[in-house]
């Protein structure tokens, strides 16, 4: 976990797993007509070999990202993905599934620090559909620990009825998902060691900060109970993602989860640190990324890290400190 860490125990961490989602993003902005999958390759190095010298770990794919595996700063924490991505449409459930040809054992095997899961979570689903999502987190809770290394489970709330999960509809019933879904998956008998958790509103409906057209969903008043109340839930180190808003809004997001009492351990950020580049890469290639990565890229991240300095929690504090935990290698603290 300190591998993954700064020098405060806080996760700095930056997230470029995105598999599907990404091969969308880059064809959009290059043209079907010049589009090569060489193309996400090679964004997802560069993004690596000049973002990473900046944070504590790093969220890779080994499938579209094993150059930016390669890439890496030696100092800085590898998170590999195991979780296939997306889900079966026609299932009823968003069922999660593992990808068939790894295991934690290899994880470890290509230098992994921890594993990362995504699991489809809706707390109102049938009971059925639940029973499967709680054994497979077991499941991967007891191989984790067998095979000693941390595991961070991303869920992602979701509704059956309300599918557009950026309407004020969802926001309306976003926080209470977010809180029981926190409630749950941080029960021991998951043995998840981080979750890595959405905010519990959605930030463009809060009162004060909302944009243009967005109606005001939540007060600042509530938006902040709910933040403090998902945080109160959670019995484990919980991380923030940033879920592709624009880096101000995660920026902001961050700030007013530290001031109203919301006890996270860091971030996996991602598209808001890295999305505007693809667009960069798209009109001027691999030089012009580097450079943008060197400017705006950087400035993303340290604006980030200034923000975690000043209002997140050591992971270890949930615990009582460092001397509470049992096994502690003090050589990783060097």
């Amino acid at each position: 976990m300190q591998k993954l860490s700064n020098d405060h125990g806080v996760i700095a961490a930056l997230a470029i797993d995105q598999r599907g989602s990404m091969k969308k993003m880059m064809q959009t902005a290059v043209g079907e007509d010049r589009f090569s999958m060489d193309q996400v390759y090679e964004f997802k190095e560069l993004v690596s070999q000049e973002l990473t010298k900046r944070v504590s770990a790093i969220l890779l794919d080994e499938q579209y990202g094993f150059k930016g595996i390669a890439a890496k700063d030696p100092n800085c924490g590898l998170i590999l993905s195991y979780e296939k991505t997306g889900y079966d449409a026609n299932t009823p459930g968003r069922l999660p599934e593992l990808l068939p040809n790894e295991s934690l054992d290899r994880l470890i095997a290509k230098d992994a620090d921890a594993a990362k899961v995504l699991v489809y979570y809706n707390p109102n689903d049938p009971k059925e559909i639940l029973d499967i999502k709680h054994a497979f987190l077991e499941r991967l809770g007891t191989e984790a620990q067998a095979a000693d290394i941390p595991v961070f489970v991303e869920p992602i709330v979701y509704d059956n009825e309300i599918t557009d999960d950026h309407s004020p509809e969802f926001a309306a019933i976003k926080p209470q998902k977010v809180i029981d879904t926190i409630k749950e998956f941080t029960k021991d008998k998951y043995h998840i060691d981080v979750l890595k958790v959405e905010v519990p509103v959605l930030f463009n409906y809060v009162e004060g900060y909302n944009k243009a057209n967005d109606p005001a969903v939540y007060t600042a008043e509530e938006a902040a109970a709910y933040f403090k109340a998902a945080s109160e839930e959670a019995t484990r180190p919980f991380i923030y993602l940033s879920a592709g808003v624009p880096a101000d809004i995660f920026r902001d997001e961050l700030k007013f989860a530290g001031e109203h009492g919301a006890n996270y351990c860091g971030i996996l950020g991602g598209r808001a640190t890295w999305r505007d580049g693809v667009q960069v890469y798209a009109d001027q290639g691999k030089a012009g990324l580097i450079d943008w990565l060197d400017t705006q890229g950087r400035e993303n991240i340290e604006e980030l890290n200034t923000i975690l300095d000043q209002y997140a929690k050591p992971w270890y504090d949930i615990y009582g400190g460092l001397d509470n935990i049992d096994v502690f290698d003090i050589d990783v603290m060097k």
